[in-house]
């Protein structure tokens, strides 16, 4: 702008000063206008010249004999403070240069009160102007910080510092846009949720520290991106060695966290950049599935491996009583010349609680046999029926039987589904000390048929509930603890379960939950 307004207003003062013949030294004024102009051109080649514009610019005013000039005084203060922000720093230049104005001025017209008051205006005049440029350079550069601040925050992460999805696919674009192949990285941190989000010196350091991480690891990248909360992208120019650089990058600063990633090459087979982004996501996905399959058969296998383990101390621990019994009732006979006769009922018995525990503990723990097939419920009651009634009647209870009038049919191995039910008829009756009443239920709620045995015993303590179904767990002298765990396991190998209801005093109902057939 300088460059045309300088030497505009230099003509501009030479034309009116030849045209009002005002001055006896027009070539030197001209002189003195072509150095002053001369100065401006040449400033960025030559920079030592910006200190010598006043000096041109007096020479020019002198020579000029026009108060005209004080237009260019200013346009030269202006072009001197423009980098200059403060007012403390461009007051004292200004207040020179308009003196150096005000001198020259009292030397072509008569010092009088006047001019000695138009040199006093004078000095204000640049006093207000130079407040007025700082007041609207602020301001100007206020409003440019503030939008560079809003752009910034549009395309950034207020977190890290990285860019956001917006500005990921900023990146992304520019870079397809200019034909360039490059890799993209999207790395998933999955045990961000173990931090505690409400402590800032906990989940949010983790996550600046790890997009330090990855900045650093890749400072030639186009763009890293913080994008999903707990994911990362990186868009790189195709190298060679990327995959050492993520194992590095993994088992130094990032020792510690679970982090999945995807490395894809840009165009590569993908047609479309919505495509390869869609494709790169997927890859991502697969590792994660792949890895969550991965820790639920780790998961599924510690819990087997912890089933089996208490199984074996349980089933040692019952084993060992018995045992002990024969062992101890062996010691005393021999000082009766190993006659076992007063012991042999005991011995036998403990022989038979073995053997019955051993026998228990193997159906338990073998694999279920597939004999599934469609059966009615109907015929496995009356099966049932006609098994217990006997016993119900020997111990002075009363068994009973209701049924829904449809027909109600599970894919069902029968013999099984006999044994479950047989069981918790027989733990029925053992559970009511007088005479009392066992009820069979059948019906159906929805796709689900549901076969129900109530007693009227004394009921089961609330504390007991959630370990009856526990192997070796049971509240009888010569139980095996296994009869309910083994239920409970026939039930699930149909996809069922057992569920039970239970009030002090009263009775306990035990639920069996089938899934229906066709």
């Amino acid at each position: 702008m300088k460059m045309l307004i300088f030497p505009l207003g230099c003509l501009l003062v030479i034309l009116s000063s030849y045209f009002l013949g005002l001055t006896p030294h027009l070539t030197l004024m001209i002189c003195g206008g072509v150095l002053f102009v001369a100065s401006i051109y040449g400033e960025k080649r030559y920079p030592a010249l910006r200190n010598f514009h006043w000096v041109f610019l007096g020479i020019f005013h002198y020579f000029s004999e026009l108060n005209w000039c004080n237009m260019l005084y200013y346009l030269l203060i202006m072009s001197m403070i423009q980098d200059k922000q403060r007012v403390t720093q461009t007051l004292p230049i200004s207040m020179l240069i308009v003196f150096e104005y005000t001198v020259i001025r009292l030397s072509y017209v008569p010092i009088d009160t006047y001019a000695l008051l138009v040199s006093l205006f004078d000095m204000l005049t640049a006093i207000v102007i130079i407040f007025l440029y700082h007041t609207l350079i602020n301001s100007e550069a206020e409003k440019r910080r503030l939008r560079e601040k809003n752009h910034f925050l549009t395309l950034h992460d207020p977190l890290t510092g990285l860019l956001n999805y917006e500005g990921y696919m900023n990146v992304l674009k520019e870079t397809a846009d200019e034909q360039r192949s490059f890799l993209l990285i999207i790395m998933n941190i999955q045990n961000f949720n173990g931090f505690d989000k409400e402590v800032e010196d906990n989940w949010s350091h983790v996550i600046k520290a790890t997009g330090e991480s990855v900045s650093k690891q890749f400072a030639d990248a186009y763009g890293v991106s913080r994008y999903a909360g707990d994911r990362y992208a990186v868009v790189l120019p195709e190298i060679q060695n990327i995959e050492e650089r993520m194992t590095s990058l993994l088992s130094g600063e990032l020792r510690g966290l679970q982090v999945n990633y995807s490395i894809s090459l840009y165009p590569g087979v993908s047609e479309t950049l919505q495509h390869f982004i869609t494709v790169a996501e997927e890859s991502l996905f697969q590792q994660q599935r792949s890895k969550w399959l991965k820790n639920g058969e780790e998961v599924f296998r510690s819990e087997r491996l912890r089933a089996v383990g208490e199984l074996a101390a349980g089933m040692a621990h019952e084993i060992r009583n018995p045992l002990t019994a024969i062992r101890g009732f062996l010691q005393l006979s021999r000082g009766q010349a190993f006659n076992i006769a007063p012991w042999y009922e005991v011995i036998m018995g403990e022989i038979t609680r073995v053997t019955e525990l051993t026998a228990e503990f193997l159906q338990f723990s073998k694999p279920h046999a597939n004999h599934m097939k469609p059966e009615r419920v109907e015929h496995c009651l009356e099966r049932v029926m006609s098994l217990t009634e006997s016993d119900a009647a020997s111990r002075g209870h009363r068994i009973t039987l209701e049924m829904t009038g449809e027909p109600v049919v599970v894919n069902m191995d029968r013999d099984k589904i006999v044994q479950v039910l047989i069981n918790l008829i027989r733990n029925a009756f053992e559970a009511m000390t007088d005479p009392g009443e066992v009820h069979i239920d059948l019906l159906h709620d929805g796709d689900k048929a549901l076969i129900s045995i109530s007693d009227t015993g004394s009921g089961i303590p609330e504390k007991s509930l959630a370990t009856i179904f526990n192997p070796f767990y049971t509240t009888k002298e010569e139980g095996t603890g296994l009869g309910l765990a083994l239920c409970q396991k026939i039930a699930l190998d149909h996809h069922g379960k057992i569920t039970v209801h239970s009030e002090m005093g009263i009775g306990s109902t035990f639920t069996l939950h089938l899934p229906m057939g066709t």
